[in-house]
């Protein structure tokens, strides 16, 4: 991702606040997505894992982002304390971005049906979809206007990936429970939906075997054949998280240079 100031400035989300959850380091997708939005005028806060504040408070400061808030998302009293120091920061907000996935690395290779453990199943699905769940909850409480909720997803939750065994299975739960959340909050003019991006060098990306692969074949087999930049799926947040956005909602939105419409690829020099 460019560096947030070499990113085109704007108003769209000028007099909007919000938070992201999941800024790991400078390669992350929920980092472009973070310069993007402030590059557009937004005000966030973010929620980290207490162990990545030094690598991600210089980012932060780079944008103007003061609240760094330590969230550990399978703790209600965690979850409970962090969204109360953002109503305490903010009053109200008008987005949140959820980019947290996890699975022991160790069970995302090989056989699904072999080497998937019951406890990691619990804790893919507690940590990678029920966290958007509680995470939505919360941020609803504080969106008396509306607003707008995106998360991140990946294609695995459609098709078998090599390797991705049962992250496939928590992103499916993510994309169902993104589908139930636009229903239930509707009403209350808060749109939720979900990009799913292509492979992207990210610290998730290097937890699954064959992960290099991933990149190679999405970008040999995509339509626009390149790989798929976090400024785009930034931009899709962009889209989704502003005003532009506002009767998009329930939806699953592929990022990936078209990568999922492909069913066979061409071979090569050409189908004929």
């Amino acid at each position: 991702m460019a560096d947030a100031y070499d990113l085109p400035k704007g108003d769209l989300m000028a007099g909007k606040r919000g938070v992201v959850m999941g800024v790991a380091n400078a390669n992350s997708i929920a980092w472009g997505i973070a310069a993007q939005l402030a590059a557009q005028g937004a005000e966030m806060a973010f929620t980290i894992m207490e162990m990545m504040e030094k690598r991600v408070r210089p980012l932060a400061d780079s944008i103007g982002v003061k609240t760094l808030i330590p969230c550990e998302v399978t703790d209600d009293a965690s979850m409970e304390a962090a969204f109360k120091t953002i109503e305490d920061t903010f009053g109200t907000i008008d987005f949140l971005v959820h980019s947290i996935a996890f699975s022991d690395k160790n069970e995302l290779k090989g056989s699904f049906v072999e080497n998937t453990t019951r406890g990691n199943f619990a804790r893919s699905m507690d940590i990678s979809a029920y966290s958007f769940v509680d995470a939505s909850r919360r941020a609803a409480r504080l969106m008396p206007r509306g607003g707008s909720l995106v998360t991140l997803t990946y294609l695995g939750s459609e098709r078998t990936i090599p390797n991705y065994n049962v992250m496939g299975v928590a992103k499916a739960a993510l994309e169902a429970s993104t589908r139930y959340i636009a229903r239930d909050l509707g009403p209350k003019k808060i749109r939720c939906n979900a990009i799913s991006a292509g492979a992207v060098r990210t610290l998730s990306l290097a937890g699954i075997s064959g992960g290099r692969g991933m990149l190679a074949h999405g970008r040999a087999w995509a339509p626009l054949q390149e790989d798929t930049a976090v400024e785009s799926v930034a931009g899709c947040a962009l889209w989704l998280l502003s005003d532009l956005g506002r009767s998009t909602t329930g939806e699953v939105v592929h990022v990936d240079a078209g990568f999922h419409i492909v069913g066979l690829p061409d071979e090569e020099g050409g189908a004929e």
